[in-house]
Parts: C-alpha cells; structure tokens; sequence
C-alpha cells in the first residue's frame, strides 16, 4: 500500500496547544496537539462539532481522526507567559444588574431613589465588579439572581509559544482526502487558529503532498525559515520529531489527544501512540519557496 503525507506549515508569532488548561492557567504543550491539528482541518472543512440529530451516527471525525499525525519542530519557539486581570473597579450599573443581582440592588437602592426622570441616570459602587457571573433563575421565585458576584478582579495566566515554526505531516493512503484537506486549508470555510483564537496562522499552510512515510518525508525535506531569525538555525542542529504509530510497539509511549468529538460541551480524546526521534536532514533536501 502507497502512503502519502500531507506537509502543513504551523508558524505564527503566537501559538498555545493547551493540554489541561482551566480558565485560570491556561496551558501550552511544547509542540501542536492531533486534536489540535484535527480540529484546525475539521474548521477548514466547515464540518460540524456534532452529528447531525437526524443521523447519530455519522460521526464528522469519521475520516480525519485515523489520519497518522506527525510533527517536526523546526523553531520551537519560546514559551511565554500572559497575566490577566479581569474586572474590578467601578462600573457604571445597568438596570439588568440590578435585576439579576438583588445584594446589588440593595446596596445601589440610595442613589436610584434619588434620581429623577425617565431615564435610569448613571449610577456606579464602590469596588464592585461590573458584571454578574453564573446567572440562572431562582428555583423558588422564578427572578434571574446571579450566584457568583465578585467584588475583587479574577487573575489568570496565559501561556503561549512565541515565534515557533512546526512542520506538520498527516499519513494516509488515500491522496484524494489530503488534498480535499490542502484545499481546505488555505481556502477554509471557517476561521482558523492555532490552539486558540488569538492565535491565528501566519502565511503558507499547506506546503504539499509526498509520498511515502511520515519519517521518510521528514527525513528529506529542509528546515522550515525561521520566523523570527535573519538566518534559518545550523543544519547538523537535527529538530526533534514525533511521530504517531498506529499500534503499540517497543519504543512508542502514549499520549492523550487523539480526537474522538468536539462537542460543544467539551472534547473527548481517547489514547494513540508516538514515538520520539531526531532526524537527520538530507544533504539534498527540498528547500522551500513559501510564503511566510
């Protein structure tokens, strides 16, 4: 059976993979996720998160979840931290604050009574977050009331990888579905970032269709440009791959990210097997006339 890689290049001045990020840390893995990369093809293609409720069982991942998944890390890029703070301060009230939060509406009861006229004027507390959180009706009264009303700012951190280039491969024997895929691509049907939407893609992606396997393709084809550098990095400075096998064997180890849905109430990943390797350019090996 002939196989055939589908080269994708991942390059932007920020990008973050996250692996078991919450709202207040917001992770990044040290190179592109499957999921992530799945999901970046899945949004080109304009598929949907879910089946379609008429037919359960067409699953949307049904042809690009068993793709072979490889990455090369050209310029790993460096990891980058982003503190947030979210609210605090005074803000202006709104009557739905008043509404949706009766302690608010308490404490904000002097100034309202002593305004005049048809409009609700501009009212604003001392030290008190803007915007009520976990809103939801109350199971006796039936009045929206919020059940999270925080006075001080929410800190979280944010990490990304800054000026890295990744090469990307995607396996498979059927030629016709990775240029379905290239097409999607750089013409997609959806916005496309990488791991998040502040994060969108640089330049060229899909940098075309070889054959044979993941580690053969890596093995002949050039460092990708540097993003960042006047110069690509020294050739004998051999990058780490890491390539997916699609059965265990000695010398592969587990990894957690291969897609199984996206469903808008959270993905679900089950587990696939990679292996990790440098690789050794080719003398000869392809340069590149992309655009960066």
């Amino acid at each position: 059976m002939s196989h055939h890689v589908l080269l994708i290049r991942l390059a932007a001045p920020l990008q973050s993979w996250g692996v078991a990020g919450r709202f207040w840390r917001r992770d990044t893995h040290s190179r592109p996720t499957k999921s992530g990369v799945i999901g970046l093809c899945a949004a080109a293609l304009g598929l949907p998160r879910e089946p379609p409720p008429e037919d359960p069982g067409n699953d949307p991942l049904a042809e690009l979840a068993p793709l072979l998944f490889g990455v090369r890390a050209d310029h790993p890029g460096k990891p980058v931290r982003d503190y947030h703070t979210v609210g605090a301060g005074r803000y202006p009230l709104r009557p739905r604050d008043l509404v949706t939060d009766h302690r608010r509406a308490a404490a904000a009861a002097a100034l309202v009574d002593a305004e005049t006229g048809d409009t609700f004027g501009h009212h604003a507390l001392e030290d008190w977050y803007g915007a009520p959180k976990r809103i939801a009706a109350d199971p006796l009264s039936g009045a929206l009331v919020s059940a999270e009303v925080r006075r001080n700012a929410m800190t979280t951190e944010r990490w990304y990888l800054a000026d890295a280039a990744f090469l990307v491969g995607l396996q498979h024997s059927d030629r016709r579905l990775l240029e379905e895929i290239a097409h999607a691509l750089e013409y997609p049907k959806r916005l496309l970032w990488l791991g998040r939407k502040s994060c969108p893609p640089s330049g060229q992606l899909a940098l075309g269709i070889e054959s044979g396997t993941l580690a053969e393709v890596f093995a002949r084809m050039a460092l990708l440009p540097s993003p960042s550098e006047a110069r690509p990095r020294a050739g004998d400075d051999r990058p780490w791959a890491w390539i997916e096998s699609p059965r265990p064997v000695p010398g592969t180890g587990p990894v957690m990210d291969q897609p199984v849905g996206f469903h808008a109430m959270g993905p679900k990943h089950s587990a696939r097997w990679e292996t990790r390797t440098r690789v050794t350019i080719a003398p000869h090996a392809r340069d590149w006339k992309i655009i960066l």
